[in-house]
């Protein structure tokens, strides 16, 4: 994790419209989940843009992420482009899809979050924003 200035208040962005805007959290949307909500503030799409695009597809974010191809064509693999280009890697969205990435669990000390939580997805959305500022 390097130190990414855009990066970091683009997680901050999102972790405040997940923790303060409860109607727009859904994990189980690719356009409104852990990694829908960060496609949103990053590319500047709706949730129904995103969600179409994932949908264009066979599998979830985590597959999306292994599958890219930046020749596809495919909505999503253009909406992964610009997520890559602002400093996120196929392997934080797969973290993200599951809250899953030790290092950002050892930042808030805990072993595991809900990944369906909102406030769960808040907590370590602003401890990945923390790491970015840092590293």
């Amino acid at each position: 994790m390097s130190h990414n200035p855009t990066l970091s208040h683009a997680l901050r962005v999102t972790a405040l419209r997940v923790r303060d805007d409860a109607t727009t959290y859904r994990w189980t949307h690719q356009g409104t989940c852990n990694c829908g909500h960060l496609a949103q503030t990053l590319t500047s799409c709706d949730a129904r843009a995103i969600h179409a695009a994932g949908l264009e597809s066979h599998g979830d974010w985590s597959e999306h992420a292994r599958d890219y191809c930046p020749t596809s064509g495919l909505a999503i693999d253009r909406i992964m482009a610009v997520m890559f280009e602002a400093g996120v890697t196929a392997d934080d969205l797969v973290h993200l899809e599951r809250l899953s990435d030790p290092r950002i669990l050892r930042r808030l000390g805990v072993g595991a979050l809900d990944f369906r939580s909102r406030e769960d997805v808040a907590r370590y959305l602003t401890a990945w924003a923390e790491l970015a500022d840092v590293s």
